[in-house]
């Protein structure tokens, strides 16, 4: 895990991890030999499991859930006035289920991370495992990519294929991936870091 700091010369990125779910995602970037500070987890769901994952690693939570009533602008401004208060420097999205907006993207230019699990263009969107499975690929994977105003449309920075083997449930193609992905992430964070792009 990250170790934590106040220094204005800390080396180290300071960043923000977006999730929705159950965190594994989060959890592997905690656990890398990365030098990153996570200031913040920021989650749309209040019960999600990732919130006990942070709250292990002392990472402190913002819980921003879409409501009637309130728009994605005025909810991603709440988010910027978080980051901006913690010296965010980069976003990693890490299984977050919403279209990150404009107010964001602006902020953050070529600063946003995400994973998908398919080998982009191919298979974009929420059910990235499934729909490779269902079109009975021999291969797919996971990919790295800058996050843009598409869905999944982004810049690729990092892919890496996974086999489907004719014997495979979509369980255990899905655990081949996210086996790949807790890898894949935190060495293509590092990379970034050391290549100065982040």
């Amino acid at each position: 895990m990250q170790q934590q700091s106040n220094s204005a010369n800390d080396p180290r990125l300071s960043v923000a991890i977006f999730a929705s779910g159950n965190g594994t995602n989060f959890e592997a970037i905690a656990t890398a030999d990365l030098p990153i500070d996570i200031k913040l987890l920021v989650c749309d769901h209040h019960d999600a499991y990732v919130l006990k994952r942070a709250a292990k690693f002392g990472v402190p939570a913002l819980v921003i859930e879409a409501k009637k009533g309130i728009s994605k602008q005025h909810r991603e401004q709440t988010i910027l006035r978080h980051l901006r208060a913690e010296g965010v420097e980069a976003i990693f999205l890490a299984g977050y289920m919403r279209i990150i907006g404009p107010t964001l993207l602006d902020a953050f230019a070529k600063r946003i991370i995400n994973i998908h699990p398919a080998l982009l263009p191919n298979f974009p969107g929420l059910h990235g495992i499934e729909d490779a499975y269902a079109a009975n690929v021999k291969e797919t994977g996971v990919t790295i990519h800058y996050i843009d105003s598409g869905v999944d449309t982004g810049q690729i920075i990092a892919q890496q294929s996974v086999p489907r083997y004719p014997d495979d449930s979509v369980t255990d193609l899905a655990t081949r991936i996210h086996d790949v992905e807790h890898q894949l992430y935190p060495n293509t964070i590092l990379d970034l870091i050391k290549k100065g792009v982040l």
